[in-house]
């Protein structure tokens, strides 16, 4: 899939699927949406607002109110390919979520997920 197709995505769809791979293994909305708002620095009630506003994922992204800088820490590979070295910034972006709810979901603690 080409990176445009990505980019016009909407969070409504992406943000359930999110959400369930980390349900189906235990974890919950509220991990996800810490994870979230670490990357981004949007709030909760943010997230929430882009979920009823269709917004396009690459938009979340782009508008993101603090990206946080640790976030260049994100190492390792999400479908094949190693995040760190993605070299378009927005897809890497949108990687690091995959990349952090992946960790989520294979079990480890928050405090490791977020690099703390």
């Amino acid at each position: 899939m080409n990176s445009e197709k990505v980019y016009a995505m909407r969070f409504d769809k992406i943000y359930p699927l999110l959400v369930s791979k980390a349900e189906k293994k235990g974890r919950t909305k509220e991990e996800v949406d810490e994870i979230i708002c670490w990357l981004t620095g949007y709030r909760a009630e943010e997230i929430e607002a882009a979920v009823q506003n269709s917004v396009a994922y690459g938009d979340f992204f782009q508008n993101a109110p603090n990206p946080n800088p640790n976030r260049k820490l994100i190492k390792g590979s999400i479908c094949g390919v190693r995040v760190e070295d993605i070299d378009e910034p927005l897809m890497q972006e949108i990687r690091y979520l995959d990349k952090l709810v992946d960790e989520l979901s294979k079990g480890k603690t928050m405090q490791t997920i977020l690099r703390k």
